[in-house]
């Protein structure tokens, strides 16, 4: 059986069906009308092996042949499919923009993964291109990465302040009295990105089918009755993959000091680039190049709030996405003021509905969670089955660093380093959303 242990599983398919079929033919000759076997009527295994014993022996050999092969099979088989499940896993593990982990429980940022500054800091031609005055451009690709990971790694903060400005190689005199990092500018923080499955595609657009009409007919049916008949349609759809870009003009100094554009790079382009991600994701008008987001989605379900509490509107969106929608509601998504407004709610004696001051209180309306947006104006929130089969974000490719001269900048002593990554977003079932409006 050693030549068996170094089949491949295909293999081992092939050669089991050609097993079955010998063993299919020695059964069907040695079958007798009364459904026992008489092994000496058997011809097909030629003049070689005649007679019962001979045959039975022959059969029984035959047998124990496929068992090992079906054996063997089902073993390669199984780590194959492990192989597969545990690359499934990689991906639809939701990828939403976290950390990756690293060692232990707590691990440190750079057991985690390496910054695009870091990869880029590292690379010796970038180096060596900046030990020589940083003259024309320079380009890097890195295919093999994870937006997603990149961009979470940007959400790190480690800034211009914390990395550059108190390494005293980079060209600051520890003489120079500053206070350790600085006062960014007010930015719209990452709010929906967490919630929407994370996958990856290698196509510029993602046709899928729609399943726009099902019709259940089954039915209990006498003896002799006519089968029900269903039926089903389905429509071709398609997102197509669009691209998020940005970039930041730095100076020769800047460039030349190689630490300091780690930090430029994680705390610039990525944050804006997650940012602007996260705010197409619920505001997208789905115009070329914008992607279409949750608030512009065709199909999406309505409930006004109208005379009712806002609580009340949130849940009578809950049914409508279970029963219309057939799908299980995961998340409440609101602005803050509105949020505001139902944490606030008291009874006619002054008790907080949802909690004293002194606690926290739950961020959960209805048993859900609530996702705090202000991407879109007050006013307008939704409520939606956030799971792979209703929604995911497919990311095309990894993020690709350039940097070069525009315009006058040959002559200014700068350059624009620039980035983007290519996303599509697509709602497989609008009817598991639903817009709750007048809140």
């Amino acid at each position: 059986m050693d030549e068996v242990k170094n089949l491949t599983a295909k293999q081992a398919r092939e050669k089991l069906g050609v097993k079955q079929v010998e063993l299919g033919k020695i059964f069907e000759q040695a079958k007798t009308d009364d459904g026992q076997y008489d092994f000496s009527k058997v011809t097909c295994l030629g003049d070689k092996v005649k007679g019962g014993v001979a045959v039975a022996e022959k059969v029984k050999a035959l047998n124990d042949e496929a068992d090992a092969l079906a054996q063997h099979a089902e073993t390669i088989e199984g780590a194959e499919k492990a192989a597969l499940e545990h690359a499934d896993r990689e991906k639809a593990a939701p990828r939403q923009f976290k950390f990756p982990g690293g060692k232990g429980n707590y691990p440190s940022e750079r057991e985690r993964i390496k910054s695009l500054g870091e990869m880029v800091a590292e690379e010796k031609s970038y180096q060596e291109w900046a030990a020589k005055g940083a003259g024309g451009g320079i380009a890097f690709s890195y295919d093999d990465v994870w937006a997603s990971d990149a961009l979470a790694k940007g959400a790190a903060y480690n800034t211009l302040g914390s990395k550059a400005l108190l390494e005293t190689g980079s060209g600051y005199a520890s003489e120079s009295i500053r206070l350790p990092g600085f006062t960014e500018a007010v930015s719209r923080p990452i709010q929906l990105l967490d919630i929407i499955p994370m996958f990856r595609t290698g196509q510029a657009a993602l046709p899928y089918m729609e399943e726009t009409l099902r019709t259940h007919a089954a039915a209990e049916t006498a003896e002799g009755g006519a089968y029900a008949e269903s039926s089903f349609a389905f429509t071709e759809r398609t997102s197509p993959v669009q691209k998020i870009t940005d970039s930041v003009p730095v100076t020769d100094e800047q460039l030349e000091d190689v630490p300091m554009m780690e930090g430029y790079i994680n705390s610039r382009l990525t944050f804006g680039l997650r940012q602007r991600l996260d705010g197409q994701c619920l505001v997208g008008n789905g115009t070329a190049p914008n992607l279409r987001g949750l608030a512009n989605l065709v199909g999406i379900q309505t409930q006004a709030k109208g005379a009712d509490p806002v609580p009340d509107a949130f849940f009578k969106a809950m049914t409508k996405i279970r029963v219309t929608g057939r799908a299980v509601p995961t998340h409440h998504v609101m602005h803050p003021e509105d949020w505001q407004d139902i944490r606030l709610l008291r009874t006619a004696d002054g008790i907080y509905i949802w909690g004293s001051p002194s606690e926290a209180g739950p961020e959960r309306l209805w048993g859900l969670p609530v996702v705090q947006q202000d991407a879109q104006a007050a006013g307008t929130g939704y409520t939606g089955s956030f799971q792979p089969a209703w929604v995911s974000l497919f990311e095309r490719k990894g993020v690709d660093i350039l940097i070069g001269f525009v315009g006058t900048q040959f002559t200014e002593g700068k350059r624009t380093v620039r980035g983007d990554t290519r996303f599509a977003l697509v709602f497989f079932r609008p009817a598991a959303f639903c817009e709750v409006t007048g809140i």
